[in-house]
């Protein structure tokens, strides 16, 4: 009997359902466009759905130098929250995952979400305060979290040990509706929406150039040839630095790689969301019954997208005290991504100093939950020139000082 991989039977379903293979695999783009997305991972693709969901533009082409989903999309730990403190954080956080609660119907694509909850631990007194600070401000901006003692985490997550001798449990912030979604089934969903409008989806089309008039964006020189377009969003994440010295400015970003590793599978035994910002770790079980493993990002400028051997030691030295059980699984695979961080660790949706070229990036680790909310801001934008939702995130605020400041909610907990 012949076996086929997950990917294989994924995409030969695609094809036979679909039909957006054929996007898929174009290899003649148009000549012209109203709008071209640099980048087909999962905030470029919701920019071009919701670009022609919310406002009928379809003349849209996606390009993407790899392969669609490739990124951080495919590489991420799919963790979905909105439990930030700033009133900006919040809102952008929280309509994503409002928009991920309904994905699965929109898209007529299961997503696979799953809203089991995700608890961020108080394991010092500096968190506690921090958290009961951060749910209060939540109440205020509609955000539904909630402080809980060390009893009711042990009660979520009985393999928990809650008295570590040198990180005790103290509480945890705690957000029911947030959860996990399969990572390269948003990709998919989205991507067939897309060719279903009429959209094109180009692999293996790296942007080699911008083409400018007058300060104005005419096109793109890419590896397939010269197209050209109105409006161009760069969605491209850790390479974003690369494409905006392209058109010829500068964005305030640093690259680093982001690692993470799965366990071997086992039994159910964990069925929320856990994490450990003191001790630089976070942890879920998939659905496959691998144990999903994370912590911070790499401590220096990177572009490399695979693991290393310190990481997988500092990781599960941190979280094998508080879960004990783990200290006897092996190691299934490890991989990394590399993500895009700014000062104040909070994203950057912006016009940019050339005329018709967007900017959506600096998500840094935590790009994935924001993916829903992130497209329909940036379709806004890219459409009507302004959006409630990205004013606070322009390029130009550093200059400004008008910072952003989430650093404690984005520095480890994804």
């Amino acid at each position: 009997m012949r076996r086929y991989s997950a990917f294989a039977i994924a995409k030969e379903a695609m094809r036979n359902h679909t039909g957006w293979d054929r996007a898929w695999a174009k290899s003649a783009p148009k000549k012209k466009y109203d709008v071209i997305i640099v980048g087909a991972g999962g905030h470029g693709l919701a920019t071009a759905y919701y670009l022609g969901k919310n406002f009928g533009i379809t003349n849209v082409a996606i390009l993407e130098k790899g392969w669609l989903g490739g990124g951080n999309t495919g590489r991420n730990t799919t963790i979905i929250r909105s439990n930030y403190l700033q009133d900006p954080s919040a809102a952008i956080y929280e309509k994503s995952r409002s928009l991920y609660e309904t994905m699965s119907q929109d898209l007529n694509y299961n997503v696979m979400f799953s809203p089991r909850g995700v608890i961020m631990l108080a394991q010092t007194q500096h968190e506690v305060r921090g958290y009961k600070r951060t749910a209060h401000a939540n109440a205020l901006q509609g955000v539904q979290t909630e402080w809980i003692g060390p009893e009711r985490v042990k009660e979520l997550c009985p393999i928990m040990n809650i008295d570590g001798p040198r990180y005790p449990v103290l509480g945890g912030l705690w957000q029911a509706r947030g959860g996990t979604a399969r990572h390269d089934a948003v990709a998919w969903g989205y991507a067939r929406a897309c060719s279903d409008m009429g959209m094109d989806i180009i692999q293996k089309c790296e942007v080699t150039g911008v083409r400018q008039e007058n300060g104005k964006v005419i096109g793109v020189d890419t590896s397939q040839g010269p197209i050209d377009c109105d409006k161009l969003g760069m969605v491209v994440a850790g390479h974003s630095g690369v494409l905006a010295q392209m058109a010829g400015f500068r964005l305030p970003i640093e690259s680093v790689a982001l690692q993470a590793l799965v366990s071997e599978p086992i039994k159910p035994c964990m069925d929320v969301v856990v994490m450990a910002n003191t001790v630089h770790g976070y942890m879920s079980q998939s659905d496959k019954g691998e144990m999903v493993i994370g912590g911070g990002t790499d401590g220096y400028n990177n572009y490399t997208q695979r693991g290393s051997f310190h990481h997988i030691e500092e990781t599960v030295r941190a979280l094998v005290e508080t879960f004990p059980m783990i200290s006897r699984l092996k190691m299934l695979r490890q991989w990394g991504g590399i993500v895009d961080v700014t000062g104040d660790r909070s994203p950057i949706l912006s016009k940019t100093p050339v005329e018709g070229v967007f900017v959506n990036c600096g998500w840094g680790t935590g790009g994935f939950k924001a993916i829903p909310g992130s497209g329909w801001a940036m379709a806004e934008l890219m459409a009507k020139g302004q959006s409630p939702l990205t004013e606070e995130f322009s390029m130009f605020r550093f200059r400004e000082g008008k910072f952003i400041d989430e650093s404690v909610a984005a520095g480890v907990a994804h």
